[in-house]
Parts: C-alpha cells; structure tokens; sequence
C-alpha cells in the first residue's frame, strides 16, 4: 500500500507530516532492526525500547551517536548515523541473544561514558538486572540473579541522576529497588524494615550486618509500577502505577509532593517538560494528561488516540519558553532565586544533562518563534508526542491559553468539543481486562453523595460513563472505535490479569478524588485537539525519541525509524537515485 505525506486513506501509513515548522520525513536509509529482518511473529509481547549515548572524543575520530535497542530476545548496540548516512546493520558494535528471559528495557550511564567504554543497565522480564560494557565487552555483571529480591518483570530501570554507581529499578509487583552497582546481592532473601511511609508509599531498608543490594525498596500504590521518571533538576521523582496514579516524590526527602489518577484504567507512561513545571502522562484511558507541578493540578487532557497510549515525550527543541515572571523551575535553587535568567537556558541546560540522546543541544534551533506564538509579554509553548497502540502517533502543542486556564473554567476555543454522542471515549475501555469492568458498580455515589439513576438526565460524560450498565456496554461494543487488537490485555487478560485481585483500587475511591484537582471530570479541563495524528506503522508503537535533527520512533516488529526535521534530510540519502521500500509497507513521497 502507497503512503501519501498529507492526504490518501485513513489507515495508509504516512511517511511525512506537516507542522508550522515545516515538513517531517521519513528516512528510510536511517532504519534501524535485526539484521536479517525477521518477519514479526507476535509471540514477543516485550516492547521494543531504544537508549541513545553521544560519546564525545574529537582526538580520536571516534565521536558520535551510539544506539541500543531491543528486539525479542535479542538486544543491538550500533553507531547511530542519524540523518547524514544510511544505517549499516551487518556491523553491530554489540549483539546479544538471550535465553529463557526476554530484555524489556535499559539505560546507559552518561556520567561514566567515554567513546572506549560505556556501562549499559539492562532489565528482563524474569527480574533480573544485568551490567553490561558493549564496547569493551567485558563488564557483566548481573543483579537479582537469583530473583531473591523480586521475581516480576523490570518495567523501567535508570540510572540515578548525579550518581556514577547507583541506578533504580521498578518492577510489575510494584516495588522499586534502588541498587549500588558496585555492592553484591545477598544468597538470602533480603530482611527489611520500615524507613519511611506514607499515604500510597512505603521506603524500606534492608537489615544486614554489611551493606548489600538493594539499599532501598519502595512499595508504591497497588498494581504494576509501569515507568518512573527523574525531574530535569533531579529533585523529583515521577512514578506512574496500574492503579492509575500518578506520584510524585521529592526523592531525597522521600515526601509526597502531589498526585493525580487517570480518567479510567493504569497510567503507563510518564514524561517531565524540559523546565520541570509540567508533567504529561499517558494509559489505558486513551488520553493524554498535562499536570502542573506548581499548582498540583491537571491543566488538560488530549483526545487523539483510539487506544492505550505507549509513550509521551517532550521535545526540547520545539518548545519555547520566555519566563517574565520569574516563576520557579521545579525545585532549582539558583532558578527560583534568579528570576533573571531566561527560561531558554534552563531549557538548554536541562537537555544537555538529561535529554535521552546525551548530545549537546542547540536550543536555538528548530524552535518555535515566539512572536508567531503569541501578542501577550510572556510567552508559553510546549511541544510534545505520544504514540499508542493503534500504531498512530500525536504531536501537541501546549500554549499559554491552555496554561492559564483556571479550573473548571469553559474550555477554550482551541480544544476539542465534544458531539453531544460523544461515549466513544468510555466505550473504548471495553478492552480492558473484565476484573476492571465487573468492578464497576451500576449506580456509584458521586462526590456529593448523590446517585445518578437515569443516565439520560447525566449532563457530563463522565457521570453517564458511571451510570452505564455492564450489558449496555457489550451492546455498543461493535460500535466502539477501540481498536481491541492493539491492547495486550485484551489478548492475554484471561491467563495472565494485568492486576491480582487484591490489587485492584476499589472503584468508590476513585470515585472519590473524580471531580477533583487530581481527576477532573472531562467538561472541567481544556481538552487539546492533537497538531499531528498520523499512522506510522503496522504494529503498535513503543518508542518516541526527540533529537535535535529528529525524531526516532520503534515498534513492535522491530523497526526503528527515524524522521528528519524540516530542512535537517541528509544529503546521502537526499540525492540517492534509489527510492527503497520502507518497511512500513509506504514509499517515500
């Protein structure tokens, strides 16, 4: 099938798109999968992550981008030629073929990294953690070995900011281990006691006579931890849950700083706007959703997704941010105490510390112009993606119009209104495992104590989602947009539950914080209308990268894809007289 950049059919697979800023493309020569391209079998249910490293030694010619993603079993470490020159894949830096344990997710250590060795965090599904040199090749050393610490799946694993030893992992039974790579793992389960507690949280220690991994275990909501991320300012600490919250910590003093609970269903991923003000979460309720850390509030919520949603990332350089108010930046001392400084700087300075590439960026570049933004003193734009499970992915703008909007105030001219038969939204979570919708009661109590019995006379949409009978779902439900053969659970809810029952949050308490700061109704929020909505790929999408030159995307066949900002094309692959076919199934226009 022909992809068209901008027009053809609804399902074609694009290969460009359009913003303000110009055109993106598809560089098909920039592909990155198994060398012999194995045709996707869908037995792997691990998603396909990718981890950049920019090594940097211009005296010995060897300076660049380095790329690790994985694959099934298999996981891949290469030079990465972005943009400038076609992929080589018969010349991997580093393979890996792993037996009985399948890779789910890994981080590199970009405080140790040089271009003649870097340390590489690999997590698996059976629990364990290896360490791993892909250039020397001779750094392996493996945590968890024994799964005495946990047997569950790694969900996410970091290093932690500012330290060159100790790195964080998450696992499906909702705990957090935090490791020092240099301190062995006991023979013997660990022994804990109680460090620290709090309303959804726990911190343990561990009781030994010499210290030994992990020195802490945090117990976090009920259900799986399903990604976590570290503030630009690497004083905050994101975590987001099955249970469908969304915590935030202050990591060295172990306090809740704020929370806030999905539409309906987990919260699967999570990502910090580059000034640390906002935060935007992604899941099973097929939205996206922007927090602020400054008001401990949802500022909106995004409608572009017909199902769960993967990934969500900000984009550094298309984000544009003039502070005239000296508003503080999450916790940065010298921020908050120089109101002065541009927010550009900030933002700069939080990309070339944490950025996942680990390159040096030029904010200058690629951003917006903030004249064309707005006619008002300060300036406020923030660009981000997401990409789900029906293979679409969304580019979103957060302007200042949406920012200030107080709550429960009418939503502004530039978000989407909803028809006035608008249950595509609720309908949609039909795929979700049935524990979820047995659970649901026919006529729960509302915030006000006030039962709802007639769902004609519901004025909002998410007051008749609640009075909305089981057996009136499954008549709607070939009517229901939710693309089923994209969720996993829907697959696999009837051997392996996504949540064990005593796991499971009740309903009545999130029927209790609905309404809320924390999970306002839908008509209470702006709901943001996506700048970009295309499908990119066969199978459902897993990864999202923004980089100066690009943006990266994987999913689940194996394939990574890189896309070229407007007048970033490589010149190679510009002027080559071959148009390859890409492995989305579309031609480059």
């Amino acid at each position: 099938m022909a992809a068209q950049g901008e027009g053809g059919g609804k399902d074609e697979i694009k290969t460009q798109f359009i913003t303000r800023e110009g055109t993106y493309k598809l560089m098909t020569l920039s592909e990155y999968s198994r060398p012999n391209r194995v045709a996707y079998n869908g037995q792997a249910n691990t998603p396909v992550k990718v981890s950049f490293i920019y090594l940097n030694d211009p005296s010995s010619g060897q300076s660049g981008d380095r790329i690790c993603f994985n694959v099934g079993r298999e996981l891949y470490f290469y030079a990465y030629k972005g943009v400038r020159k076609a992929a080589d894949l018969t010349k991997p830096i580093d393979k890996r073929v792993y037996k009985g344990t399948f890779p789910t997710c890994h981080d590199f250590n970009r405080l140790t990294a040089s271009v003649d060795s870097v340390m590489l965090l690999v997590g698996f599904t059976a629990g364990q953690v290896q360490l791993i040199d892909p250039i020397k090749k001779e750094l392996s050393k493996l945590y968890n070995e024994e799964r005495l610490i946990d047997k569950t799946k790694v969900t996410c694993i970091k290093w932690i900011p500012g330290s060159p030893n100790q790195f964080l992992v998450s696992h499906s039974s909702g705990q957090m281990y935090v490791y020092n790579e240099e301190l062995p793992c006991g023979a013997t389960p660990p022994h804990y006691q109680s460090f620290k507690s709090g309303e959804g949280f726990s911190v343990h220690t561990c009781k030994t006579k010499s210290t030994r991994n992990p020195l802490y275990r945090w117990v976090v909501g009920e259900g799986a931890i399903n990604e976590f991320a570290f503030s630009p300012c690497s004083k905050y600490l994101a975590v987001v849950s099955q249970d469908g919250y969304l915590r935030i910590y202050n990591y060295n003093t172990m306090e809740v700083m704020g929370v806030m609970k999905s539409y309906f269903g987990g919260l699967l991923c999570v990502c910090w706007s580059p000034d640390g003000k906002y935060i935007v979460t992604g899941g099973e309720d097929d939205l996206v959703t922007v927090w602020s850390l400054a008001e401990k509030r949802v500022i909106c919520r995004g409608q572009g997704h017909k199902s769960w949603v993967n990934a969500v990332t900000f984009d550094p350089f298309t984000t544009s941010v003039n502070d005239c108010d000296g508003n503080d930046f999450s916790g940065s001392d010298e921020e908050f105490n120089n109101p002065s400084r541009n927010s550009r700087d900030s933002i700069r300075d939080s990309v070339k510390s944490g950025n996942s590439s680990g390159k040096p960026a030029n904010s200058n570049r690629n951003s917006l112009d903030a004249k064309s933004l707005t006619a008002t003193t300060c300036l406020y734009s923030y660009r981000f993606g997401s990409i789900g499970q029906d293979t679409v992915m969304c580019l979103w703008d957060l302007t200042e119009d949406i920012l200030r909007q107080p709550f429960g105030s009418a939503r502004s001219r530039t978000s989407v209104i909803l028809p006035s038969n608008a249950m595509s939204l609720p309908a949609r979570c039909n795929s979700l495992p049935h524990s979820h919708l047995n659970s649901i009661p026919k006529e729960p109590s509302l915030p006000d104590g006030n039962a709802h019995h007639n769902t004609s006379n519901a004025t909002s949409l998410t007051q008749k989602f609640a009075t909305l009978a089981i057996g009136d779902r499954k008549d709607r439900e070939e009517k229901k947009e939710h693309k089923r053969n994209f969720s996993l659970a829907s697959k696999s809810s009837d051997k392996t539950p996504l949540l064990k029952a005593n796991h499971v949050k009740p309903v009545d308490e999130s029927m209790k914080i609905l309404g809320t700061h924390a999970c306002p109704r839908l008509d209470e929020v702006p709901l943001l209308e996506p700048l970009v909505c295309k499908k990119i790929a066969h199978e459902r999408l897993t990864a999202l990268v923004f980089r100066e030159e690009c943006l990266v995307t994987a999913c689940q066949e194996g394939f990574v894809c890189t896309w070229a900002r407007p007048g970033k094309v490589g010149l190679t692959q510009q002027h080559s007289s071959v148009t390859p076919q890409s492995s989305t199934g579309g031609t480059v226009v």
